[in-house]
């Protein structure tokens, strides 16, 4: 009997997770279905977004509601995309992408996140020069020359602008113009992304001092549980194993 609040307390939580991650994957589609066409195959930017809401298990049904709302129904069209960029502690640079229906309240939270944890919000182009948008696709290919070598060649067959392998992983990259055409390439090599989308990936990565590390770690974890954030990019160069 003890065991059950336990295993349902772990349920609740997974579940208010998974709720969560719905959340911006529906933003993600509204806002990319508001960018271009209402459909996948001839809107590049929303077939990336439904092939990552389906490898969440999100439900047909659940998406289409989503590009329906993108078409300005259901207050879709209140949906905005936001980019702040700022520094978080160390003077890691940061770039946080948002989906919002409210920019005021959008802009309060972030800057809040980033005042608590010994960051400070930047104005428009203070840290963008830091990063370079571009395609990337990440393989567990665990150090293995073999593994690392079907990667390589499938990449580059495909479109692929370059491929890195470290820390037992084969990073693909590609200009965000071919990265659904790399992408395919790839699955039909019979290769699946740990990690595939369209990223700011910084210029180089910046080594964070110790006692910076923690508080680091934690505002990246506050950015990522607001609901209005998409994604955060930044310049730190996290230890091995380091959820980032």
């Amino acid at each position: 009997m003890g065991r059950g609040p336990s295993i349902e307390g772990r349920k609740n939580a997974e579940d208010a997770r998974r709720a969560k991650v719905f959340t911006k994957l529906i933003r993600e589609i509204t806002v990319a279905t508001r960018s271009g066409v209402a459909d996948p195959g001839g809107n590049p930017r929303l077939r990336a977004a439904v092939d990552k809401a389906l490898a969440a298990n999100m439900t047909k049904d659940t998406i289409e509601r989503a590009i329906k709302r993108g078409s300005g129904a259901d207050g879709g069209a209140d949906m905005q995309e936001l980019r702040y960029e700022g520094y978080g502690p160390a003077g890691i640079a940061l770039i946080i992408e948002c989906f919002t229906d409210n920019p005021t309240r959008t802009v309060a939270d972030v800057r809040y996140a980033l005042t608590k944890h010994g960051g400070n919000l930047g104005t428009s182009g203070s840290v963008a020069f830091q990063f370079t948008r571009c395609g990337e696709l990440v393989f567990a290919t665990g150090g293995d020359p073999a593994a690392e070598e079907k990667v390589l060649e499938a990449a580059l067959d495909a479109g692929a602008d370059d491929v890195l392998n470290e820390h037992g992983e084969s990073t693909v990259l590609c200009s965000p113009e071919s990265f659904e055409a790399v992408q395919q390439g790839l699955i039909a090599a019979g290769l699946n992304a740990q990690h595939a989308g369209v990223v700011m990936r910084p210029n180089n990565r910046v080594e964070v001092p110790e006692e910076a590390l923690e508080q680091l770690l934690d505002l990246l974890e506050k950015l990522d549980a607001l609901d209005d954030v998409s994604e955060v990019s930044h310049n730190a160069l996290l230890p091995s194993g380091t959820v980032e």
